[in-house]
């Protein structure tokens, strides 16, 4: 069997559609049909069959997708591993909160890109959850998190630890007394599946507080800082996040929670001697703190 066959395979039955998988590899539709047939008749069994309008796997193409799914894990596995022989270079695809993109990523990325400018650096907007996920299934090579990672596949570093601080605009602040701002006034939470909710339990148990409310806003930093300034409701951040706004009175911390965030990196344990991963490693724990001074 031509790998090049197998690879067309495994776009289609990625897809299910062949005017992607021919758009995606660059051939013409009839190309795709005829690799197709040809490994066929190689296999002696159909792969694909039509329903209607919709392209299905056949029993012998859901056999054949399961190895050709671990096949090109194992391509792309050598090809990286041989290009690390020759020191830091490819693609290196880093998970990370919009957050810690904007205010240390960003400043890091021209320092690592001079040091070593055969690494092709890719930033992936992500939170703590999802980047471990997509470590984990080799979709990121490193991942920029603020909670646990208890999984035995990866190595963890620790970056940093701040608090959690449960906080309200100047303004609520001065018209009301603390009982009527946790009663009359919304909580600002991230999506309900948020690494962040530990911690925000903790807090409310730490202060008996049950929100009258809840406002979901997604798992950026920035939108909820935006709109406790907006007075919209209170919210719990790290205290990096709006140092500034407390120190210049824009904000009044209600509560300091006792449980710190973690910022930690994290990598599969089986690449981490590849000299990319390694390199970036060590420039995060020499920079992090730096890149914000």
């Amino acid at each position: 069997m031509e790998l090049r066959n197998l690879k067309t395979f495994h776009i289609v039955a990625k897809h299910l559609n062949m005017t992607k998988a021919a758009k995606i590899l660059g051939y013409t539709q009839p190309t795709i049909t005829l690799q197709i047939q040809v490994l066929e008749r190689k296999l002696n069994h159909s792969l694909f069959t039509r329903v209607g309008k919709k392209t299905f796997l056949t029993p012998a193409g859901k056999k054949l997708k399961e190895h050709t799914d671990k096949l090109f894990v194992t391509i792309e596995n050598l090809e990286r591993d041989l290009e690390e022989l020759n020191g830091p270079s490819g693609t290196l695809t880093i998970a990370s909160s919009e957050y810690y993109c904007i205010h240390h990523l960003s400043l890091l990325l021209n320092s690592y890109t001079k040091l070593h400018p055969k690494v092709q650096l890719r930033l992936v907007p992500s939170n703590s959850l999802v980047a471990i996920e997509k470590v984990l299934n080799n979709e990121a090579d490193i991942g920029i998190i603020a909670c646990d990672c208890n999984s035995p596949d990866i190595e963890k570093h620790t970056l940093d630890e701040e608090r959690a601080v449960l906080v309200v605009a100047l303004e609520i602040f001065k018209l009301n007394t603390r009982e009527q701002i946790f009663a009359n006034y919304p909580f600002l939470a991230y999506h309900e599946n948020c690494s962040f909710g530990v911690i925000i339990n903790q807090c409310f148990s730490e202060i008996n507080y049950k929100p009258a409310s809840i406002i979901e806003c997604g798992g950026s930093d920035e939108t909820i800082r935006r709109a406790v300034l907006n007075q919209t409701g209170i919210a719990l951040l790290g205290e990096n996040v709006i140092k500034e706004e407390i120190a210049d009175g824009r904000l009044v911390p209600l509560h300091y929670c006792n449980q710190s965030i973690e910022t930690s990196f994290i990598y599969l344990k089986n690449r981490s001697e590849g000299p990319t991963i390694q390199s970036f490693g060590d420039l995060l724990k020499e920079a992090w703190h730096a890149a914000i001074e």
